[in-house]
């Protein structure tokens, strides 16, 4: 068992933890509405951080959408910081699991083009936690435009990947998972975006709660691969800063026993000269 395999589970626990800990941190400043409010009018007299009583008027501005809780301070300092940090966990983690397919099997297109959807995921990701949607709108939509396509597309890359690699009975259980994950990852993300597109004040307050269960199906996916790091090694780093070339990582052995076996067969031929 690898300490490798605490890398995978750190993500999920690390992001779903902090944006809750957001969701909190807005919902205490008024900032925004709580997921269980469904009543949502056009106008309001007083905007939501002024207004006291334990009933509150909500607008369509106060959708407790992931990306509205982190808009203002001091939690939109917290949102940067975890999307930041969780963009860089995902570059690691993918860059690991390339290296770990290419050292226990071979490389392949579906391995590559997993490496690379996840890194223009965390790419999105850090546009998406950087630039609040009240203050640079565009920017902060055309990363979530990135980072929510090449995120569903990563899941459904690594499902089929892992079912090519898959030998053993436990692998293919790992694999009826993570399809699992994915089908319900990828209805969420068609209703949210739905939902988003509506006029409908409770559809859009669904599809604020369908992009929190997108989200948290995507971090607990990265964690299944804790199953494939508690198999990983140094070799897997070595795979790595040899380019990343299966090939080559797999045609050494083969040298090595082609020059063992050519210099045992000199060898009687030295002695008889003896």
């Amino acid at each position: 068992m690898s300490l490798w395999m605490i890398l995978p589970v750190s993500l999920p626990v690390f992001t779903i933890t902090g944006i809750w800990v957001v969701y909190a941190m807005s919902l205490y400043n008024q900032h925004v509405c709580p997921v269980h409010n469904w009543l949502y009018n056009e106008s309001c007299e007083e905007q939501l951080p002024q207004q006291r009583g334990p009933v509150l008027c909500c607008t369509l501005d106060n959708i407790p959408l992931i990306s509205k809780c982190g808009t203002l301070p001091p939690e939109s300092c917290f949102f940067s910081l975890i999307c930041s940090t969780g963009s860089f966990m995902v570059m690691l983690i993918a860059l690991l699991r390339y290296a770990h397919v290419i050292e226990k099997h071979q490389n392949c297109l579906l391995n590559t083009a997993g490496l690379s959807s996840a890194w223009i995921c965390a790419a999105g990701l850090i546009m998406v936690g950087n630039f609040q949607v009240d203050f640079a709108k565009v920017l902060h939509y055309v990363g979530a435009g990135v980072t929510f396509p090449s995120s569903m597309l990563f899941v459904c890359l690594q499902s089929a990947l892992t079912y090519r690699l898959a030998k053993t009975q436990e692998e293919y259980r790992i694999g009826h998972l993570r399809v699992g994950m994915a089908l319900l990852a990828l209805v969420s993300l068609v209703l949210s975006g739905v939902f988003f597109c509506q006029e409908s004040f409770a559809l859009q307050h669904a599809s604020a709660i369908f992009e929190w269960i997108y989200c948290m199906l995507i971090m607990l996916f990265y964690g299944t691969f804790a199953f494939e790091f508690g198999d990983m090694s140094g070799d897997t780093l070595m795979v790595l800063s040899g380019g990343g070339g299966g090939a080559n990582g797999f045609s050494t052995p083969v040298h090595k026993t082609e020059v063992s076996s050519g210099s045992n067969h000199h060898q009687p031929e030295s002695l008889s000269m003896l």
